[in-house]
């Protein structure tokens, strides 16, 4: 193991400094600006107070059971009798960005001594487009991934006491998010195959070792036995080529892919570059998530981006591998100080396009409180084209009404699975579920709600109002739905 020399890089308030900065972007908005969270918040309301809300009850049936899908939901419950679901989950949010850096840091750490002077760049990648997203229980799961990852490699020398400890931890991965547990599964092999390495043997026989002494982690596999698969798979070789340009993709189009742009060039840089080498531990476990990013699936079990989880986890650890041989000490400190200026950069970019965000999402919920509680309420979001890379993020907004005023919205998810939240009201189908509040212009690749068919045929029953996202107000929708409040972006119709 090579040993720290004292450069600014290495030290500790570096460190430190890196691990606070990567959570202001998520400081200032009091909710996190990301796609799917406001959905998620109104399901952690659901689990934390349905037995308490006899609207909530007449809306939505909730049952918890083992699947691989509540890393977040489980913090926020256990945290429901002193927070509200907005609060506790903008609380769990916020340590996710210090987690995967902190990670990053000391794997980069343990596997050369010293933190490599183009770690900085691979710190923004924990705002890539799985986290834009909303995928908060992946991320988790992958941050803590990190972490177990370290306490693996501790615990080399003795892997009997290992073998028992990670049984457990497995399972704890798993619950998080089972993608976490497979990241996991293959920063695991990555250590022990490198181990095996070190210690003279051949590439048949590491890699028989490696896979041996990484059984213990096979347990969740059982839970998994006779689940429902969803769809099946899915590769859409079209949409993984998309995802490259779109590892930064936040706000600013040229500016996001420039930026991805750039880390590519360096990697590749790095691959061609004599004067630079990558530390095999963390290389090799980049080159295995590239891999799977690569192998695997849009959709499986259920589950949807699956492959595009993975480049960000796969990069950010590539770049924490990059070395500068002996010699070369120049080129380090302008690669050190380079890192540095492209983690604040982004830094600074995404606080002011988080703020951006939330601006239009705090105006959306000015309808909130104009709604009654306990209503039903049809969402209809005005959403763009995948292929407009700027969105307001309203897709799952009602989440947020959801929350505050214990109503019953149509952009909850329900898959067999993944989520253990069902909607009460048959009759409302088929605008009763998620992607039902989505109405794509008629250019887009996706179809889902007609707005003139939805609001010809929604359930009057269920639904007393509709809730139009980015949509010009009208005076009237039909004859019998009336506009009742409105503002640049919401506006709220009452069924007469």
């Amino acid at each position: 193991m090579e040993r720290s020399t004292g450069n600014w890089w290495e030290t500790r308030w570096f460190a430190l400094a890196a691990i606070l900065a990567s959570c202001v972007p998520l400081l200032a908005p009091a909710l996190p600006p990301l796609a799917d969270l406001p959905g998620h918040i109104g399901r952690y309301h659901i689990a934390a107070q349905l037995h308490a809300s006899a609207d909530l009850q007449r809306h939505w049936i909730f049952q918890w059971s083992l699947v691989g899908n509540l890393g977040v939901d489980l913090i926020v419950q256990a945290l429901s009798p002193v927070l509200d679901a907005e609060a506790a989950a903008k609380l769990v949010v916020l340590l996710i960005p210090p987690l995967w850096v902190s990670g990053l840091i000391l794997l980069a750490r343990r596997a050369g001594g010293s933190l490599s002077p183009a770690a900085a760049f691979g710190f923004p990648l924990v705002y890539g487009y799985a986290f834009q997203f909303g995928f908060v229980n992946f991320m988790l799961a992958a941050g803590l991934a990190l972490h177990a990852l370290l306490l693996w490699c501790a615990l080399s020398s003795r892997p009997a006491l290992r073998s028992v400890l990670f049984v457990p931890i497995a399972f704890v991965l798993w619950i998080a998010h089972s993608f976490g547990w497979g990241m996991f599964g293959l920063l695991a092999f990555a250590a022990e195959w490198v181990r095996q390495r070190e210690a003279g043997r051949g590439r048949g026989a590491a890699l028989v070792r490696a896979g041996a002494w990484c059984l213990p982690l096979a347990g969740p596999a059982l839970l998994m036995l006779g689940a429902p698969s969803g769809d099946g798979a899915l590769w859409d070789w079209k949409a993984k080529a998309s995802w490259f340009p779109s590892l930064l993709r936040e706000r600013w189009k040229w500016y996001d892919v420039g930026c991805a742009a750039l880390l590519f060039a360096l990697l590749w840089a790095a691959v061609r570059d004599r004067r630079l080498r990558f530390d095999p531990l963390t290389g090799t476990a980049a080159l295995l998530c590239l891999i799977a990013f690569v192998a695997l699936p849009r959709l499986i079990v259920g589950g949807a981006y699956v492959d595009m989880r993975m480049l960000a986890p796969a990069l950010a650890l590539a770049l924490a591998a990059v070395r500068v041989r002996p010699g070369h000490a120049r080129l380090e400190r302008w690669l050190a100080l380079a890192g540095a200026g492209f983690f604040a950069l982004r830094i600074t970019t995404s606080t002011i396009a988080f703020l951006l965000f939330a601006q239009t999402q705090q105006a959306a919920l000015e309808a909130v409180d104009h709604i009654p509680r306990g209503a039903g309420v049809l969402v209809l979001v005005n959403e763009p084209c995948s292929s407009q890379w700027h969105s307001d993020r309203l897709g799952h907004i009602a989440g947020i009404a959801v929350a505050r005023r214990d109503v019953f919205e149509n952009g909850q998810w329900a898959l067999e699975g993944q989520q253990l939240l069902r909607a009460r009201h048959p009759e409302a189908d088929p605008y009763r579920i998620d992607p039902s509040q989505l109405v794509y212009p008629a250019v887009c690749e996706y179809k889902t709600t007609h707005f003139d068919e939805a609001i010809r045929d929604f359930d009057r029953g269920t639904f007393r109002y509709v809730w139009t996202l980015d949509f010009p107000a009208r005076p009237a929708l039909a004859g019998d739905v009336r506009l009742v409040w409105s503002n640049k972006v919401s506006a709220l119709y009452a069924v007469k």
